[in-house]
């Protein structure tokens, strides 16, 4: 299901397709950013509702209604007339990704319990080869077509009614929950507004007492850090290698689509078994090991003219950031009890989502200041390793606090 609906996702809003499609209808030039950010404005406002009311209501009807959206929300576009409706449509459609990717990882962590790491990595391994083929796809489909957006955007339904298709026997299966919602006595049928009123008030009391949990525990707090710091890289590496090797160095578009994709083919090969090695040696080696080995790749990347050298950094960068993120998702999951392994999913997606749109935008400012090409990167890797050092300094508050008594406190009596 995470192949094909991520595939579905991704190609309806690839460059190649979606901004075709939105300069096809005049979108002005100010807009053209909202455009393309709409779909990622519902992972910040309900990853973490959709997957905290999963630990309390079940897992299946979230990735049902998630598939339900992946399935539907192609056909929208086929009825844009103008360049705003595309707001709207793609809005609607973020919330398939922001609901589906949480709660699918919540569902996995629980039936693998001992090997969290490696079955996570596996799922996002699978989304990584939809997202690395929808690109090429949409753009094929959009030149066999001569631009025809209705045919892609069928085609990008077709793929979304597949993975809900793929998903059903699996959401056939009965579920054991931690259900609120209770049914009514035997004999009653009919629920009083104020006992349904009621029902509704334990469950938002459960799901806030769920966040305040999550929220307080260092040690979520460090992974989602990590996890944010890499997403923001993340979000953004692409754009300003495409810049750096076309304008930059004028290398081919070609050659620069070579290397984007060298980077995704090492991270979905990488990630499961990375997973697995964090399952048995723990997670904290790979974020550290991860972290170091990405913030240098960016550290030498403005300084490196070799395509043959670039392709090695972002290669290593790859292999970093598949490193560090199969370790974060089964981290979160060991912190917290089994009825908030779904709530605190959804907080690191949270994270991540926050730590991608702050990606973007930033690194525009970096660029802008006139530090360029090698401000940017160094950007990344300065955001890396500042994360990792937040990862270790929440990791060990209680360490640090009594260091920094012993030191500080005791110097200042002293010279009193």
């Amino acid at each position: 299901m995470g192949g094909l609906v991520i595939l579905s996702s991704t190609m309806s809003k690839s460059g190649s397709v979606l901004s075709t499609f939105s300069t096809s209808l005049g979108t002005p030039d100010a807009w053209t950013g909202i455009v393309l950010a709409a779909s990622t404005i519902p992972g910040i406002l309900v990853s973490l509702p959709a997957a905290s009311l999963s630990d309390i209501l079940g897992r299946k009807r979230f990735l049902l209604f998630s598939g339900l959206i992946f399935a539907s929300a192609p056909f929208l576009y086929l009825f844009i007339t103008d360049w705003w409706q595309l707001i709207p449509v793609r809005f609607y459609h973020g919330f398939a990704t922001a609901i589906f990717v949480p709660v699918a990882e919540a569902s996995i962590a629980a039936l693998f319990p001992t090997k969290r790491g490696e079955r996570i990595s596996l799922f996002t391994s699978a989304t990584y080869v939809g997202r690395i083929i929808a690109p090429t796809l949409g753009g094929y489909l959009l030149f066999v077509t001569n631009h025809g957006f209705h045919q892609v955007y069928l085609a990008v339904a077709v793929a979304g009614i597949a993975g809900l298709t793929t998903a059903l026997p699996f959401l056939a299966r009965k579920e054991q929950r931690a259900n609120v919602m209770e049914r009514p006595e035997p004999g009653r049928v009919k629920v009083t507004l104020k006992e349904r009123f009621s029902r509704w008030r334990k469950l938002a009391g459960n799901m806030l007492s769920g966040w305040r949990k999550v929220a307080r525990d260092r040690g979520v707090l460090a992974a989602s850090v990590i996890q944010a710091g890499h997403y923001y890289v993340f979000g953004a590496f692409d754009f300003y290698l495409a810049e750096y090797m076309i304008n930059g160095l004028n290398y081919s578009t070609l050659s620069q689509g070579l290397i984007a994709s060298s980077v995704l083919a090492v991270a979905i090969f990488t990630r499961p078994t990375m997973g697995r090695v964090s399952d048995k040696i723990g997670r904290r080696i790979p974020i550290i090991l991860g972290s170091v080995l990405s913030a240098l790749a960016f550290v030498a990347v403005p300084y490196t003219t070799s395509f043959a050298a670039l392709v090695v950094l972002l290669v290593l960068y790859g292999f970093g950031f598949a490193t560090v993120t199969s370790a974060t998702s089964p981290l979160v999951c060991e912190l917290v009890p089994e009825e908030l392994v779904g709530t605190s999913m959804g907080f690191l997606d949270t994270m991540m989502d926050v730590g991608q749109t702050l990606g973007g935008f930033i690194t525009g400012l970096v660029f802008a200041t006139g530090l360029h090409y090698k401000g940017v990167f160094l950007s990344f890797a300065i955001v890396l390793l500042s994360s990792y050092l937040v990862f270790e300094l929440l990791r060990n508050w209680e360490k640090v606090v009594t260091l920094f008594q012993r030191t500080f406190v005791h110097t200042s009596a002293s010279n009193q």
